[in-house]
């Protein structure tokens, strides 16, 4: 017994230590679990997926586990800084490191490129070499959302460093493709909840000024994340072509754009008496848009600042005409009030608090012209 609370307390000292106090994985705080045979501490959810791995990782809580002296010891040579060094050794600048908030695909597809396909330990390049295909293109065929139609269709997906853009084409033998993309405006982010599917990536890109998203998905989960991690390195390689003075570290940030808060919302039209409609929200605060989608983007709504007469406040707290949800939202333009409905009231409060940020932030001149073609663009459901 002497033995079992020794070996707990020195893991819990261990796991306050510089390095060892956020997940290895997903840098969530407090990590409480740990792997013993990669001498690493890592969270509830990242340790889920270790256990999909047990010829590379084997996990214990270091709270509820029992743990002998020997495999405390390993724990204490070893650590996530040391993990660091030798499975993130070589991780390609452009390739993306999940957070604690990323969707599982992502989480799953980094732990098993460490650890079990050991892309990142310098020891061989093929991996590193196949998101670089300036020569060739990066082609696969991926599942593609009908325009009009629920159903996915399979397209088959050509990206090019060459010319920086993506193509997709109807038909594996098509010569013309169904749409040229380029790499100017691209954006992607996975969208498991929206798409209606764990692998669920949304490709977003600017056409006569409007956004146009492509959603997509694949069954394999590495060839998904290995298509959104090819998005990334064309993205920067033709962020390093416009901008050959700019160091990499400054343009990583702008090879994709995440948003400020995601979520479903309920919302009524124009005069609030109207139904109120389910449909996806997307809040950004780079441009200062409130997106809302059915399929495909039904309108865009500009939020400028207080001083610019916008505003956000809670209520209505009661359940209106047509809506099932009670927890309200009510934010003021110049031109009109919207009102939407959240189902819990968590969700309400973690919308008050993006809207709030987005209206205290002050506007640039770039804002300014994005807020004029904004008001421009027709609500297809007269939201």
């Amino acid at each position: 017994m002497a033995s079992l609370e020794r070996n707990k307390k020195i893991l819990l000292d261990l796991v306050k230590q510089p390095g060892n106090n956020f997940c290895a994985d997903c840098g969530a705080p407090e990590p409480d679990w740990a792997s013993y045979t990669l001498g690493i501490f890592v969270c509830l959810n990242c340790s889920g997926i270790h256990r999909d791995l047990p010829a590379v990782s084997r996990v214990k809580s270091i709270r509820l586990d029992f743990w002998d002296d020997s495999l405390v010891e390993f724990m204490r040579e070893k650590g996530n800084s040391a993990a660091k060094a030798i499975y993130e050794k070589d991780v390609p600048s452009f390739f993306y490191r999940p957070h604690q908030k990323d969707c599982v695909i992502l989480k799953d597809q980094w732990i098993r490129a460490k650890y079990e396909r050991r892309e990142f330990t310098g020891d061989d390049n093929y991996f590193k070499q196949a998101y670089t295909f300036q020569i060739s293109a990066y082609r696969s065929t991926l599942w593609k959302k009908g325009k009009d139609k629920k159903q996915f269709l399979k397209r088959t997906f050509v990206l090019s460093q060459k010319d920086f853009t993506l193509r997709y084409f109807v038909r594996e033998d098509s010569k013309v493709p169904k749409a040229v993309i380029s790499m100017k405006d691209l954006n992607a982010i996975f969208q498991p909840e929206k798409i209606g599917h764990a692998h669920g990536l949304q490709i977003s890109y600017l056409q006569e000024e409007r956004t146009r998203n492509l959603f997509v998905y694949h069954e394999n989960g590495q060839i998904i994340v290995s298509w959104f991690n090819a998005i990334r390195a064309t993205r920067l390689a033709y962020l390093q072509r416009e901008h050959p003075t700019v160091h990499d570290i400054d343009l990583i940030p702008q090879i994709s754009r995440s948003s400020l808060k995601e979520g479903y919302m309920e919302k009524t039209g124009p005069m609030q008496w109207e139904p109120f409609k389910k449909r996806w929200f997307t809040l950004s605060s780079m441009d200062r848009k409130l997106l809302y989608f059915k399929t495909p983007l039904v309108g865009a709504v500009f939020i400028g600042t207080e001083s610019h007469e916008y505003s956000v406040r809670e209520g209505p707290c009661r359940s209106m005409r047509g809506s099932r949800w009670r927890c309200g939202i009510t934010l003021q333009t110049p031109g009109r009030q919207f009102v939407f409905m959240c189902e819990q009231e968590q969700e309400q409060k973690e919308w008050l608090e993006a809207f709030r940020q987005i209206i205290a932030q002050p506007m640039t001149r770039q804002d300014y012209i994005r807020s004029s073609w904004t008001s421009q663009i027709k609500h297809k459901d007269e939201l």
